[in-house]
């Protein structure tokens, strides 16, 4: 396993994360509880250190239970990251960023992970109903009373990231990058973080499990699983480009004798900025899966092979 600096923190993070939106039990599928928590303990035996939820993953914070329930015993060997300002009430998601309800979310937090600490606790989404600068200095608060040790971001634009970084100083940001989603690249979020020192968790690497080149339909069957929803690729016409562009990634995983999914990781990780990927899993076959990808990087060549069959396709 490779690990690197988290923006500054000073925390050495694993470029591989355990993800676990999906361990909500509400949104990729149904799981069972005691091989997702032998998924965390399978990420944890390969070298990932991270391990990033929410209080909004599961109806009932149903995440961070679990993963509480995996880190006990094994806390001084985890980097626990969770978020704060999305609830989730009679099933919706809600954003607030008021200061007095973020203090209960992260007490809540706490409880619910089995710690008196969170190592990265990051603002899930913007409010604008809440002053942004409000809740960073909250944010501030509870760095200095100890709860926690670095201040992250979500889901931000370049504007709010700077107004971050000047009033909190955050450590990081978690925007959605993959060969498929490119965004917050595009938008300029990612290179502002390469620029100003901050580390870059990224999410939805994987595109919902698309650019695995094992599902290869719309996902169906289980009322449990809404990525299809989230994630636009299982509709045509993007469905069979996704497929064509699978093509060329099996070429080159082929020649490392990898997996498709370690060539769709090791491109993120090859992005400038990035600091680490993370990876949802809720089976330790493929949380021991995942962590391969570390052995191993892309080439110039192959990135350049990458990147012209993705301009054929997509445009």
């Amino acid at each position: 396993m490779k690990y690197r600096k988290l923006g500054n923190s000073g925390i050495d993070v694993s470029v591989i994360g355990h993800g676990t939106w999906g361990l909500g039990n509400d949104y990729f599928g149904e799981i069972d509880e005691d091989a997702a928590v032998r998924s965390i303990h399978a990420s944890l035996d390969g070298g990932v250190n991270l391990i990033d939820t929410a209080a909004a993953y599961g109806l009932n914070n149903d995440s961070e239970k679990l993963v509480g329930k995996a880190i006990k015993g094994r806390r001084d060997k985890v980097v626990v990251a969770t978020k704060v300002g999305l609830l989730r009430t009679f099933g919706a998601y809600i954003r607030t960023l008021d200061p007095g309800v973020m203090r209960i979310e992260l007490e809540k937090s706490l409880k619910n992970l089995g710690t008196d600490y969170i190592d990265l606790y990051q603002i899930h989404w913007p409010d604008y109903n809440n002053s942004l600068e409000g809740a960073l200095k909250e944010m501030l608060k509870f760095k200095k009373e100890g709860k926690i040790r670095a201040i992250g971001v979500s889901n931000f634009s370049v504007e709010e990231m700077r107004q971050s970084v000047e009033i909190a100083d955050i450590s990081s940001a978690q925007p959605q990058l993959s060969l498929l989603s490119r965004g917050f690249i595009e938008s300029g979020v990612i290179p502002f973080c390469e620029q100003n020192g901050v580390g870059v968790l990224t999410y939805g690497s994987l595109a919902g499990g698309i650019l695995t080149g094992k599902i290869t339909k719309r996902p169906a069957g289980d009322p449990k699983d809404h990525r299809a929803e989230f994630y636009p690729f299982y509709d045509e016409p993007m469905l069979s480009m996704v497929k064509e562009l699978l093509v060329t990634l099996k070429t080159v995983a082929d020649g490392h004798n990898a997996s498709v999914a370690e060539a769709s990781i090791n491109w993120v990780l090859a992005q400038p900025g990035v600091t680490c990927a993370l990876m949802g899993s809720s089976k330790p076959e493929t949380a021991a899966a995942n962590v391969k990808a570390a052995d191993w990087e892309l080439s110039a060549e192959e990135l350049g092979v990458i990147e012209e069959s993705y301009r054929k396709i997509f445009g």
